[in-house]
């Protein structure tokens, strides 16, 4: 037996060495992995921009973790919801776009046709917009053009 760690048993029942406060209210995790997160990223900006403005304001102005935990559980809380919000209304378009950009190693560009089904599927739908950070001003948006690069590679 090591002298430089605990002991680890499996048959036990996990128990969290440093639980949070009980003024910091419960909030289950996300329950995605990187892909559908990535999917979805740009509607959770549109859909969850106060929140996340809130945490980032929280943030600026002191940098102790546990100061800004209660927005940090809203961010969480407003992701998870709008994520089921996706699988209940647009399952299909939306598996089809994760399940691409896990495939393609997380490139968008390589995935626009099933982009462009989810993007009208969750504005149909969800009524949310779609805001890339950076665009140019007067240029077309990336996900509006009518011949978008469907390759990995551009020349």
């Amino acid at each position: 037996m090591a002298s430089h760690r605990d002991a680890v048993f499996p048959d036990k029942p996990y128990t969290d060495p440093n639980p949070l406060p009980s003024a910091v209210p419960h909030v289950d995790e996300v329950g995605t992995t990187s892909a559908p997160l990535k999917s979805a990223s740009f509607f959770i900006g549109a859909h969850c921009k106060e929140v996340n403005e809130d945490f980032m304001l929280c943030k600026a102005e002191n940098r102790d973790p546990a100061h800004c935990l209660k927005e940090g559980r809203k961010v969480t809380r407003c992701a998870a919801e709008l994520i089921s919000k996706m699988r209940e209304s647009c399952l299909a378009e939306f598996d089809a776009h994760w399940q691409c950009l896990e495939k393609n190693n997380q490139y968008f560009q390589a995935c626009r046709k099933p982009e462009k089904a989810l993007n009208q599927c969750v504005f149909s739908k969800l009524n949310l917009k779609k805001e890339i950070p950076g665009t140019p001003a007067g240029e077309v948006p990336v996900h509006e053009k009518k011949w978008p690069i469907f390759t990995t590679v551009q020349k």
